[in-house]
C-alpha cells in the first residue's frame, strides 16, 4: 500500500518486537526498523524517518522517555508520531512521555485490531487516547510529575488568547469528554467541535489533544478530583478526533 504508515518498533524484548511486526505486516503496515533500547531508537528514527514510533518506556540504558524527548526535539525533519507502549496502566512514565509530546499510549496486551488502528490513527494526525484513562492518568501525576505531592499551576502564556467558548471546550475535553459528548453538551455539531479543538491546539501551540488535556491540568484550568466530567468513552485505545 503506497500510503501505508512506516513504523519503527522499540522494545527490549525481541518477542514483543517480532509479534508487533507480524501483526502490522499482516495489515499492510511496513516496519522499517526495530530497536532494543532508546539510543538505537534515536539512531533508527534518524536513519529511516518513519511516520510512527511504537516506543517502550522501561529499557536498559537510554529509556523510552529520553528517546522520545530526543526524537521529538529533532527539527531537521518532520518528527514522527510516538506511541508509548507500556505493561502498566497509569504510571508516571506514560504521563511524562505524553507531556514530552508523545501522541498517546497503548498497553502491550492491545489486540491486533487496536494496534493497527492505532498506528493508522496517529499517522493521520490524531491523538491516541482513551479519554477516561487519560484523564485519570493526568489527575494522578499532573500535580507533581511523580505523584508525590502538589505542584503549583503554571499558567500557559497563550491561555488568555482563548475565547470563553474555547476555554469551556478545553475544560470539558480535559474532563474526558469525546467529540460527540462535547457536541451534545454545547449543542454544536461535531464539525464545529473539531474546529474549536483545532483552534485551541493552534493558539496553545500544542501537537494534539493529549497535550491539551495535560495543559488544562497544569495551568489549573481543571483540578484533579474535580467533578463535572462525562463518561469519557470506552477505556480501549481510541482516537478522539
Amino acid at each position: 500500500m503506497a500510503d501505508a504508515p512506516r513504523v519503527v518498533i522499540v522494545d527490549d524484548q525481541a518477542l514483543v518486537r517480532t509479534g508487533f511486526r507480524m501483526i502490522l505486516a499482516a495489515d499492510g503496515i511496513e516496519v522499517v526498523a526495530e530497536a532494543a533500547d532508546g539510543e538505537a531508537a534515536v539512531a533508527e528514527v534518524r536513519r529511516t524517518r518513519p511516520d510512527v514510533v511504537l516506543m517502550d518506556i522501561r529499557m536498559p540504558g537510554t529509556d523510552g522517555l529520553e528517546a522520545t524527548r530526543r526524537i521529538l526535539a529533532d527539527r531537521t525533519a518532520t518528527p514522527p508520531r510516538v506511541v508509548v507502549l507500556t505493561t502498566y496502566d497509569l504510571d508516571q512514565y506514560v504521563y511524562a512521555a505524553l507531556a514530552a509530546g508523545a501522541s498517546g499510549f497503548l498497553l502491550k496486551d492491545v489486540t491486533p485490531e487496536h494496534l493497527t488502528a492505532a498506528v493508522r490513527l496517529v499517522r493521520s494526525g490524531d491523538a491516541l487516547l482513551a479519554p477516561a484513562i487519560t484523564r485519570r492518568l493526568v489527575e494522578r501525576f499532573a500535580v507533581s510529575g511523580t505523584g508525590a505531592g502538589p505542584r503549583p499551576a503554571a499558567p500557559h502564556r497563550e491561555l488568555a488568547t482563548l475565547t470563553p467558548r474555547e476555554l469551556e471546550v478545553l475544560e470539558a475535553l480535559a474532563r474526558g469528554h469525546t467529540n460527540a459528548e462535547l457536541a451534545a453538551r454545547f449543542r454544536l455539531s461535531e464539525a464545529t467541535v473539531k474546529t474549536h479543538v483545532a483552534r485551541i491546539l493552534q493558539k496553545l501551540r500544542l501537537r494534539d489533544r493529549a497535550q491539551a488535556v495535560i495543559a488544562a491540568y497544569e495551568t489549573g484550568l481543571v483540578t484533579p478530583g474535580s467533578t463535572g466530567g462525562g463518561t469519557g468513552g470506552a477505556d480501549s485505545p481510541t482516537g478522539a478526533g
